[in-house]
């Protein structure tokens, strides 16, 4: 169950606070392989399989923009505003992928709220996330990603 925010207001007081952490998810094959039809980027360590075997990692890898994209449904889980007319992606301050992905891993994701600036259509809010894997002991992401959000 997400984090729920009545308003930006409510949101801005929650600057510096861990927002919760995702559910597991599994990251497949197929979303690999579509991920890779959808962006054009068909190395073999992610969509060759018996190659991949006898790779770096034993097994294909996620993509890291994959996993990266993978934050509206983590942040989704975590929190929710209320009372806004819209939220929008802005940008990223910083990404970096410390370890990969293998098929079939286990993904979660914690959020903290960096911070929160008032710009003339609403309220930019600053979040990072950290993408565990599971049975890693570091990250697969860490990213500080900027949102926008209209006031209602």
């Amino acid at each position: 169950m997400p984090r729920v925010f009545e308003s930006l207001d409510e949101l801005k007081s929650a600057v510096g606070t861990e927002l919760g952490t995702s559910d597991w998810i599994t990251v497949t094959q197929e979303q690999i392989n579509t991920f890779a039809d959808a962006t054009g980027d068909h190395q073999w360590i992610h969509v060759d399989p018996e190659r991949a075997a006898d790779g770096p990692f034993g097994t294909t890898i996620a993509h890291g923009y994959l996993t990266l994209s993978l934050l509206p449904v983590f942040g989704a889980d975590i929190y929710e505003v209320r009372n806004i007319a819209m939220g929008v992606n802005y940008g990223a301050n910083k990404v970096r992928f410390p370890n990969p992905v293998p098929v079939d891993s286990r993904l979660r994701a914690t959020a903290t709220l960096k911070e929160t600036a008032d710009i003339p259509i609403g309220t930019q809010v600053t979040i990072t996330f950290v993408v565990e894997r599971e049975g890693a002991e570091k990250p697969a992401v860490v990213a500080e990603v900027v949102y926008v959000f209209a006031a209602a």
